[in-house]
């Protein structure tokens, strides 16, 4: 991979955090660094190599996480100590330079194999951390979940399966409340939002869809009468108590949630993190909401409990018992 590659695979990135330049500025912003739309058309515009802390930046705000930030900088960093040392460069730039007027003896062809080869392995070394790279951009866990089957809980590499799945608050695991379909109490709209109410009669189904990024899902609502729609951060917006609600699937940034382990208070606990903001979802408001038609709402990660989710897997059938015929669209 050279310069003008990786900035196209920058540019690819950026196409798919779905993300324009301001947002992207913004996100980046609400993540504690620095990247003005200026600049973005500046790194994607040319085929020459950002500044490193741009790269982590830049990453970051496109939806991926530190880890995966870390990879993009190291491939850089690979790529630019190519360009500064001889020891990357091609076979016939490492050939001895010529005096002016004075014939060069042929190059020993054993010694040429041998820098040939060197350069295959510290190619292929450089390669590796480009695959690296692209697997964990790509990663998806494989086959969906067939109607009526129990999704695994987890993937032996602690990405959760994709499947249908019960979404339960978890600062009230006593209350038997789980993520479904309501609306504002204060009244001032009648649209449907996410709300915790009872598990009992949820609607709609909730099935949690792996996306092309490891650990990034939809969470997609299966209503017995709307159809198919996925939790969207409201208008794209990155600040605090930003309700959800379902909308038209479009794979857009603002219906992408990268789901994070907590172990606490058990195993399956997730938070929930729109890639947009990098922001929270908890309840609207806070621990001491535990009334039935709390809102969902995007806020500030505080690390507490209402801002953790247990996720637990259940059956397609189960969850529409009523409508044993019914067919969903394929997943």
């Amino acid at each position: 991979m050279n310069a003008g590659e990786f900035v196209g695979a920058l540019r690819a990135l950026r196409l798919w955090s779905g993300l324009s330049y301001r947002e992207l500025a913004a996100k980046a912003q609400a993540l504690g660094g620095s990247l003005p739309p200026s600049t973005i058309t500046s790194m994607l515009g040319r085929n020459t190599l950002p500044r490193a802390p741009l790269i982590a930046t830049f990453v970051l705000a496109c939806g991926l996480d530190q880890d995966t930030a870390d990879r993009w900088t190291a491939v850089r960093n690979s790529i630019a100590v190519g360009s500064e040392h001889p020891v990357l460069r091609s076979p016939e730039q490492l050939e001895p330079p010529s005096d002016s007027g004075t014939e060069q003896t042929p190059a020993n062809p054993q010694v040429t194999r041998r820098r040939q080869l060197r350069l295959m392995v510290l190619g292929l070394a450089a390669f590796g951390l480009v695959i690296s790279v692209a697997a964990s951009l790509l990663f998806k866990p494989t086959g969906s979940q067939h109607e009526g089957a129990v999704a695994e809980p987890q993937l032996p590499s602690g990405l959760l399966a994709e499947g249908w799945f019960l979404i339960q608050p978890a600062h009230i695991p006593d209350h038997g409340f789980c993520i479904g379909e309501g609306r504002e109490r204060n009244r001032r709209t009648d649209r449907p939002l996410a709300v915790q109410r009872s598990c009992a009669a949820i609607v709609p189904a909730t099935y949690l869809a792996a996306t092309s990024i490891g650990g990034v899902y939809e969470i997609r609502w299966h209503h017995p009468v709307e159809g198919v729609g996925c939790l969207t951060v409201d208008e794209a917006l990155t600040e605090d108590e930003t309700l959800v609600a379902p909308t038209e699937c479009t794979g857009a940034a603002h219906q992408r949630y990268q789901l994070e382990p907590t172990q606490t208070p058990s195993s399956t606990g997730y938070r929930i993190r729109p890639t947009h903001s990098g922001l929270c979802l908890g309840i609207l408001g806070g621990l001491a909401d535990v009334d039935n038609g709390a809102e969902v709402a995007q806020t500030a990660c505080t690390g507490a409990l209402d801002q953790v989710f247990l996720l637990q897997p259940t059956t397609r059938s189960r969850l529409h018992p009523g409508q044993p015929g019914r067919r969903e669209p394929h997943e």
